[in-house]
């Protein structure tokens, strides 16, 4: 049994893809777009690969990295970057003394030579550069362009904009995330959650400012980082940062994976709605 997530909290900071909505069509609609970048005699296992992952049967899987010059598929602590395991592309160990030549302190990834898996886009985009996709860029912004079409259709979380508004009632609420002022309108509308944040921050840079981004919105609203909450999918993007500067911090898994992250990890944010109306 949890105490309330929100009692000893003045400041809570929510991501938006993935935390307040949980649909995932847009992965396999990106891992679709992808494929038709592939040779087509690799699409067959392209698409195994990426089915593998998402049922968690395969070397890569979110809380990993993936080396996309050697195709290693590489274990980090989070707050260290320091390489524990590694392993090739069917799941093989790759011997210490090999890989420890390649990372001999902490790495840093860059999202193009080496790619933290940190939520479900990041799936698709090894696995099609595993295949030889050289630039995921295209595929990516036309699935975001997918996504403001009346064809893509979010499920809206029963119960959600009650709680935000009681939980705003009592707390700063503030969504922070990556997505454009126009996706986050849209987003936002679809969803039902216009006007329940206290502050709205787009295209964010996330990862790399993220821990910036919350410290300017801790000034901002004079929280102090112990009784400030982040809430989101991506551990990298949301619940790593938040831990490093003394937040708190509670990972969404939508997978049900082993990893744990953050103070608290749950299966879908309708979890904490009741608390968002318990708090005090």
């Amino acid at each position: 049994m949890h105490d309330n997530a929100f009692k000893h909290i003045d400041l809570v900071i929510f991501d938006l893809d993935g935390t307040l909505y949980e649909d995932t069509d847009h992965f396999d609609h990106y891992a679709k777009r992808l494929s038709e970048e592939l040779p087509e005699q690799n699409r067959a296992n392209f698409f195994q690969d990426y089915d593998d992952m998402k049922k968690g049967n395969h070397a890569v899987s979110i809380g990993k990295a993936y080396d996309v010059v050697r195709d290693w598929v590489v274990e980090t602590d989070p707050f260290t970057g320091q390489v524990s395991r590694v392993t090739d592309w069917e799941g093989g160990l790759v011997p210490t003394a090999q890989w420890k030549a390649v990372y001999p302190g902490a790495v840093s990834f860059d999202f193009d030579t080496l790619i933290a898996i940190g939520d479900g886009w990041w799936l698709p985009n090894a696995a099609a550069r595993h295949y030889g996709v050289s630039d995921p860029q295209p595929a990516y912004h036309e699935t975001k362009e997918y996504m403001a079409t009346d064809q893509f259709e979010l499920t809206v979380i029963e119960g959600l904009r009650t709680g935000l508004q009681a939980l705003g009632q009592k707390k700063q609420v503030v969504l922070l995330t990556n997505s454009t002022p126009d996706d986050v309108e849209r987003l936002l509308s679809m969803l039902d959650l216009t006007d329940v944040f206290t502050d709205v921050v787009t295209s964010a840079g996330k990862p790399q400012h993220t821990k910036a981004q919350f410290k300017t919105i801790m000034e901002r609203y004079d929280a102090s980082a112990e009784r400030t909450l982040s809430i989101g999918d991506n551990y990298l993007n949301e619940i790593i940062p938040a831990g490093a500067i003394g937040m708190k911090a509670i990972y969404i898994d939508l997978e049900e994976g082993a990893v744990q992250y953050g103070d608290r990890k749950i299966r879908s944010i309708s979890e904490l709605i009741q608390e968002m109306h318990d708090t005090h």
